[in-house]
């Protein structure tokens, strides 16, 4: 596998794990009371943001296509959990545990691409910014629990 196919891979990875992140939020923010939260998923939403758009502005040093985006049937899959698991308690508590949850398993992907994935120096600053911004998600949605 090529340098720049690695890089291309890591890159649609975590430009899938942020979209999926801003998929999230928009879907369960109606379901928020909770001001601060409100407040916080906002703040989140802006960094998933901020870092897909990194993505897309590096994305063109390896490849001409535009990065691998969550697909129809992912964000479908999405909705459909959140509404499922919010059905029978939509409470503050509830809804941090869903997105903790989430964010969890987007730290787990983001460690294993810094761990098992050599990249440019430029991908590898970014693989670290979405690891570092959502464990410290993970502790402003402790204090919702």
């Amino acid at each position: 596998m090529s340098k720049d196919t690695n890089e291309i891979n890591v890159l649609d990875e975590l430009n899938k794990g942020a979209c999926m992140g801003m998929d999230a939020i928009h879907f369960i923010l109606d379901k928020v009371e909770d001001e601060n939260l409100k407040t916080e998923l906002n703040r989140q939403y802006e960094k998933y943001s901020e870092i897909s758009n990194k993505i897309c502005e590096l994305y063109p040093e390896y490849n001409n296509d535009k990065p691998h985006e969550t697909n129809a049937m992912n964000k479908v899959m999405t909705w459909y959990g959140i509404e499922m698991k919010t059905m029978m308690d939509d409470s503050t508590s509830k809804i941090a545990e869903l997105l903790l949850q989430g964010t969890n398993m987007g730290v787990i992907e983001g460690r294993k691409l810094l761990n098992h994935k050599e990249t440019d120096t430029e991908v590898h600053k970014l693989v670290q910014e979405y690891v570092d911004m959502q464990e410290d998600a993970i502790e402003k949605l402790k204090q919702f629990l």
